[in-house]
């Protein structure tokens, strides 16, 4: 099966005034900084925000992946790194997006509450290929612990990328692609 890509976006991290024109169901690559957070990363940055703690990293115009990369095998920079099903995330997003967060990468659906909040705080969630962990990860120039090391792969990681394929879910103007009939 052959698949030919459209009108390709490319999208630099930090700070790409780029994002504000994206549209649900956009193909986008892109490069530089994203960090990786979980189930239980997210856990502990609620449970920092929540005593009004000062975080371990500015969230602000930062783009959150849901990925748990896996052990690093010999001569690579980093093991698989698929995303995880962004729903699982849902309910512990509205107060990163309150910290300045300006996407989220993931697989699926998101809920209603949730599109409202991108939409609410101009930021954008992209889908990232599920099942295509090892080939993402030949787009992983570099990775390195941020904080929570102790959880392993939960914990979060900055990871730099080059040409990360991704496509537009949500964008900030609140359109869903799977609300739009594209996905």
């Amino acid at each position: 099966m052959l698949y030919f890509l459209r009108d390709l976006i490319k999208l630099q991290t930090p700070q790409d005034k780029g994002f504000s024109r994206l549209r649900a169901g956009d193909e986008v690559l892109l490069t530089g900084e994203i960090f990786t957070a979980r189930d239980q990363a997210h856990k502990r940055l609620l449970a920092l925000i929540k005593k009004g703690a000062k975080l371990p990293l500015d969230l602000k115009g930062k783009i959150i992946y849901y990925c748990g990369p896996t052990r690093t095998p010999p001569g690579k920079i980093i093991g698989s790194c698929g995303p995880t099903t962004s729903s699982r995330m849902d309910k512990m997003t509205e107060p990163l997006l309150a910290c300045g967060i300006k996407g989220m990468i993931g697989k699926g659906r998101r809920s209603e509450e949730v599109r409202k909040l991108i939409k609410k705080h101009k930021a954008v969630y992209f889908l990232a290929t599920g099942g295509a962990g090892a080939f993402l990860s030949k787009r992983v120039l570099s990775i390195k612990p941020v904080c929570f090391k102790e959880l392993g792969p939960e914990a979060i990681y900055k990871i730099r990328v080059k040409d990360f394929p991704l496509i537009v879910g949500i964008d900030p103007q609140g359109t869903d692609i799977f609300e739009k009939g594209i996905a």
